[in-house]
């Protein structure tokens, strides 16, 4: 039986910026996620990992490639048919204090979802299930008739929350739904989600870029740079044995509480800047940031290769093919950019 709800394979966004121009958003992104998992999608700010979550969900539309979600192509659905499909997903966006109308109560907030679908037949069982989404996100019945100005952060999110499940969704896209929160308030969001993924057999689809927090709700992590994915495997792999070199400078900025062990390893400091993804490097789109570029890297994009059992990673130090000239180094800053 598979277990794959969705797939995303060769999954292409791409904005026309005029005159020409055209931004690599999301440049041929592969992978799936299981029934009741939690997927990762971690990487630096600007590297396409929000633009993939909007583009599944059908907020955009995509430039090439498959978004399958349970069997459906998300992209060739009728309107009529992506209306019942948002039943089955549901989005908790980045930001609590934009993502709230600030004119509605949180009753009416978390209620407009049941009424566009037309799901309760009084208002009274509207009510109820407001009251009963508040109370599982942590809130209380009291909290319905209030506005969202009147929420910290964390209860702003937890509203957001209730929102997302008021359909009774299968599969949710949480983008980044932790960064905007004080640290102290992350592990109690990150912790909820949890709860009621139990409680409830949902999966996840989670955004973010802090690794270190992804790693407590995340049963496989694909790691994004530049509108690709570079590396993929499980969270445990991930931080017991990373291959590219990105994801190991990711891990190394992780802070260890424990002074000792802290002020002894060491940091893998990335030089230069972001290139844009306007006029991405030729071959490998992390070579001009990377320690260990080789000839070949400038000249060819590396294979998505399975280098060992669920570890996918995309870099030329894992191809066996290559010649000892194409293995030579050089040094990324002043590597030409083709």
């Amino acid at each position: 039986m598979d277990d794959k709800v969705l797939q995303v394979n060769q999954l292409k966004k791409h904005f026309d910026m005029g005159k020409g121009k055209v931004l690599k958003a999301v440049d041929g992104v592969t992978f799936y996620v299981k029934k009741g998992e939690t997927f990762g999608l971690v990487g630096e700010s600007g590297c396409g990992k929000s633009t993939i979550g909007r583009t599944i969900l059908g907020l955009y539309d995509k430039t090439e490639g498959d978004v399958i979600y349970d069997g459906n192509d998300i992209h060739a659905l009728s309107e009529k048919d992506r209306f019942t499909f948002y039943r089955k997903m549901q989005m908790i966006f980045q930001d609590p204090y934009a993502s709230l109308n600030p004119r509605s109560t949180v009753k009416e907030v978390i209620s407009e979802p049941m009424e566009v679908h037309g799901l309760y037949k009084n208002k009274k069982e509207q009510l109820d299930r407001v009251y009963q989404l508040l109370e599982e996100v942590g809130l209380n019945r009291d909290h319905a008739n209030r506005y969202p100005h009147e929420f910290s952060g964390g209860q702003r999110q937890r509203i957001g929350i209730a929102r997302a499940l008021a359909l009774n969704p299968d599969f949710i896209i949480a983008d980044e739904p932790i960064s905007a929160l004080d640290v102290s308030v992350q592990a109690q969001v990150v912790n909820l989600l949890k709860e009621l993924q139990t409680e409830k057999g949902l999966t996840f689809l989670f955004i973010a870029h802090d690794l270190s927090m992804v790693k407590q709700i995340s049963d496989r992590i694909g790691v994004m740079y530049l509108g690709n994915m570079v590396e993929l495997t499980t969270s445990e792999q991930l931080y017991d044995n990373p291959l590219h070199p990105y994801t190991k400078a990711l891990l190394s900025a992780i802070p260890i509480p424990d002074p000792d062990i802290e002020e002894s390893r060491e940091r893998i400091i990335l030089e230069g800047e972001l290139p844009s993804p306007i006029d991405p490097p030729s071959g490998c789109v992390f070579r001009t940031r990377c320690p260990m570029a080789m000839e070949v890297c400038s000249e060819l994009r590396p294979a998505w290769q399975e280098v060992e059992k669920d570890h996918h990673v995309a870099c030329h130090l894992y191809d066996s093919t290559l010649t000892k000239e194409q293995t030579k180094k050089i040094d990324p800053q002043h590597a030409k950019v083709f």
